[in-house]
């Protein structure tokens, strides 16, 4: 099973495709299937299980390394990683799915990969507002959607797994005195609390006051509660809106495309800040309106992406008021 990269959501239509996978997880003397999925712009491949070479002194959730292509890449046992008591198996029924993001390769051990989904953000409740799923597993997931039979397929929170490597530190004071010299607001749009937390620190660091928002419908509500509070001045107190793209009932380019057709807010700049790191998600991002397309996160590099836009805008401003 291999995800076909030929059909391209168009920007605005607020829908994502997932790969549908499933992880079997006993319960006393029961056992249950768990549904999960992965955006398939995330994917690369799907693959049975590889010979791994074990590391030692790693995580319990990491099952080896492996070659792929040159290319040495970490296997994690997301069963292990989500807690759960998982069922014995003959391992040449598992699947190995190999996922970029945060340009970092992956491997993920499932019990079994089913289909692609295609599903609209707006039928995906954030994990924190939904029933149906396991003390356990909200803290890994950042999504919940209903599908056939009234089942619950949840949405993995992979930045956390990223975290749980040690592949990515929140950066702690590591920003030059002469990088802390931004002021003004930011929007923040991010259904992640790891990666949420992240980015809020870097941006108080840089200066910045920071508004969060957990999705696109979120984002639209404090944008609208904004501009109550500073009316036609909101664009000079909101230097920045940063947004994820993955999110629950809206996602980040069609919350860009709301803002950019509405005339209180379409100056404001806004930067895509996406664990999405294929070619195609940095093209939906510029069509959406977007001034800037990065893949989560290196300080330095959106530090700089920051002062470039906001440089930009100045200029801008300057010249109509002269």
């Amino acid at each position: 099973m291999k995800p076909s990269s030929d059909s391209i959501l168009q920007v605005g239509t607020n829908e994502m495709e997932l790969v549908d996978f499933r992880i079997l997880k006993r319960v006393g003397d029961e056992i249950y299937e768990g549904i999960y999925g992965v955006n398939v712009s995330k994917v690369r491949e799907i693959i049975r299980i590889p010979a791994l070479t074990e590391i030692p002194g790693v995580a319990e959730f990491i099952e080896g390394i492996f070659d792929l292509r040159g290319t040495v890449i970490p296997v994690v046992n997301l069963a292990k990683w989500m807690g759960v008591e998982e069922v014995e198996m003959n391992d040449k029924n598992k699947r190995v799915i190999i996922a970029e993001f945060n340009n970092i390769l992956i491997g993920f051990i499932v019990h079994d990969a089913k289909r692609i989904r295609r599903i609209n953000w707006k039928d995906i409740e954030p994990a924190g507002f939904s029933s149906g799923m396991g003390a356990m597993d909200k803290s890994k997931i950042t999504g919940v959607t209903r599908i056939e039979d009234d089942a619950v397929l949840l949405i993995l929170d992979l930045e956390s797994v990223v975290m749980d490597l040690g592949l990515y530190t929140p950066p702690e004071h590591n920003l030059r005195e002469e990088h802390k010299q931004f002021t003004g607001t930011v929007l923040l749009l991010d259904d992640s609390n790891t990666a949420r937390k992240i980015m809020h620190e870097a941006l108080t660091e840089m200066g910045f006051h920071v508004v969060e928002a957990h999705d696109g419908v979120d984002g639209i509500e404090a944008l609208e509660t904004m501009y109550e509070t500073h009316g036609e001045t909101l664009s000079d107190k909101l230097r920045l809106i940063v947004s994820d793209v993955e999110m629950p009932r809206m996602d980040g380019f069609h919350f860009a495309a709301r803002v950019k057709e509405d005339p209180r807010f379409k100056k404001i700049p806004i930067i895509f800040n996406s664990s999405i790191s294929d070619h195609f998600s940095e093209i939906r991002g510029k069509k959406a309106g977007g001034e800037s397309y990065l893949v989560k996160f290196d300080p330095n590099a959106f530090y700089k992406e920051v002062s470039r836009i906001l440089k930009t805008k100045k200029s801008r401003i300057g010249v109509q008021n002269g």
